[in-house]
């Protein structure tokens, strides 16, 4: 038995996903090609590895509960000086995945944990690298966005490579993605109902 580091988070689907890995490997940020592009439920939490069934079960039981959502991206937005950090702003859908990561670390829940930070649903495009190529990410991705219906989320782990690899996909109990999801929207309508 030993102890494996995992984290939750909904994906950046394609062609989304890999179109904002490049870019963050292009402002040099070496971790980019081992993170695939996410919002985190879950951060990075080290668990014992005998505690995943338990930890599967749980997230089954949240994606239960969830139901499908539209998610937009737009501009960026930055946590410096706080935070070494740029990203891309989740401007519909926060509400939906605010509430996911309070379901994902509940209390009563086998991966219990307090953020060091306020909950802020975003998507890192650089992370801890030098501040002119952190402002140049912000600017070059300030008109950026992108739109899709989330039907859920995956239990992901990292390797000893420093590599984050998906361990499975939860879908929302919801079968039916409301057709606003399928269209990007004029402004933040986001759903309240989860």
């Amino acid at each position: 038995m030993g102890t494996v580091t995992i984290g939750v988070s909904i994906a950046v689907p394609e062609p989304h996903g890999s179109l904002l890995q490049e870019q963050r490997a292009g402002f040099g940020d070496l971790a980019a090609s081992g993170i695939p592009t996410h919002v985190t439920l879950l951060p990075p939490t080290e668990v014992d590895d005998s505690a995943l069934p338990a930890i599967e079960a749980h997230l089954v039981e949240v994606a239960a509960a969830g139901r499908p959502f539209p998610m937009r991206l737009s501009g960026t937005g930055t946590f410096r000086p706080l935070s070494p950090v740029v990203f891309v702003r989740v401007v519909e859908g926060a509400e939906a995945c605010t509430w996911l990561q309070k379901q994902v670390r509940d209390a009563s829940g086998p991966v219990a944990c307090e953020l060091q930070f306020p909950y802020h649903p975003h998507v890192t495009v650089a992370h801890g690298i030098d501040d002119e190529a952190m402002d140049r990410a912000y600017e070059e991705l300030a008109e950026y966005g992108a739109a899709w219906p989330c039907s859920g989320f995956a239990l992901y782990e990292q390797g000893a490579d420093g590599v984050w690899r998906q361990l499975r996909e939860f879908v929302f109990g919801g079968a039916v993605v409301p057709p606003q999801a399928c269209a990007p929207a004029e402004h933040d309508t986001t759903l309240p109902a989860l």
